[in-house]
């Protein structure tokens, strides 16, 4: 009888062990330093994502991103569907969606990683440089239709303004940020794919003028982040009314660092990882000094990196 109750608790014993072990396999197994996990981006910060990747990957090699460059509508959906643990973004969670997380027993955290901005964009062949906040508002609600209503003495015609995609952050910020919530004109403004894209339409059309993340404008064979891609020009914006060579800036990181440049925002790791898994060693690593100096390097600003301010002056 002693023998088979013995015989009895063994075999719960391996069941209940045997279930443990089933249910481990089952759910996320990453560390903070090795597994694969996914992670959705906003597609305006692929350059500056994937370099952290790639550094991360060489430091840590059992540890793989797979990134998912998406829109920032997409990043966050997927986040709130559990599909990935980690978003990287321009906004924080929202009331409704915070709520979401709350109902599940999930306490998301944010954590701001630099500032970026929104760049303007022309073609070589066009000469206009500068253009005020108040301006590109009026562009983007179809007020202002034509170069010449910009500026009397242009010889170009319409105006074509051109995104990244109708559900990116770009376009979010400029109808929140910009157009105080209307919505941008039909007639003039477009959504393209991706930021590569809108440079390529903006480098073969001298009336359009392009919507972009600044991460996107890196000149990679200058390492002082002064000098922007050659294939087309960068627009120098001011925050007053009417914009002059003395109040207009180009979005360098020292104008961005001093809030200069008028359309600043910031890049936020949106983060639902209870284990603290890898999307919290990954994120540990973009936060840290390493993560930081990619950061810089890049031409942004870094959330907690000192900036070396460089006086330049402008063409």
């Amino acid at each position: 009888m002693m023998k088979r109750q013995f015989w009895l608790i063994g075999v719960v014993l391996l069941l209940a062990l045997s279930a443990c072990r089933s249910k481990s396999k089952e759910g996320p197994t990453d560390t903070y330093s090795s597994g694969v996990i996914a992670i959705a981006a906003d597609e305006s910060f692929e350059p500056i994502v994937q370099e952290e990747i790639d550094v991360f990957e060489s430091l840590y090699p059992l540890a793989g991103i797979v990134p998912r460059y998406t829109t920032e509508v997409e990043a966050i959906n997927l986040l709130l569907k559990d599909s990935v643990r980690l978003a990287i973004a321009t906004r924080t969670l929202t009331e409704e969606e915070m709520n979401s997380f709350h109902s599940r027993k999930f306490y998301p955290r944010e954590i701001k990683l630099a500032t970026d901005a929104l760049a303007l964009i022309v073609n070589r062949a066009n000469p206009d440089s500068l253009l005020s906040v108040r301006d590109f508002r009026r562009i983007l609600t179809g007020e202002a239709k034509s170069w010449k209503q910009v500026n009397p003495r242009s010889g170009l015609k319409e105006i074509q303004v051109v995104f990244d995609n109708k559900n990116s952050s770009t376009v979010r910020f400029a109808m929140d940020s910009v157009c105080g919530g209307k919505p941008l004109a039909a007639e003039n403004v477009s959504a393209l794919k991706t930021n590569q894209q809108v440079i390529d339409f903006v480098a073969k059309n001298p009336e359009a003028i392009g919507v972009i993340g600044v991460n996107w404008l890196g000149n990679r064979s200058d390492t002082t982040n002064l000098s922007f891609k050659e294939e087309i020009r960068v627009m120098a914006v001011s925050a007053e009314d009417v914009a002059t060579p003395e109040n207009s800036y180009k979005p360098y990181q020292a104008y961005l660092y001093y809030g200069n440049y008028p359309l600043a925002r910031p890049i936020y790791a949106i983060l639902n990882d209870p284990r603290n898994g890898l999307p919290w060693g990954f994120t540990s690593f973009m936060t840290s000094d390493k993560g930081q100096r990619i950061i810089l390097k890049s031409g942004l600003v870094p959330a907690t990196q000192p900036v070396r301010i460089v006086h330049v002056k402008d063409e």
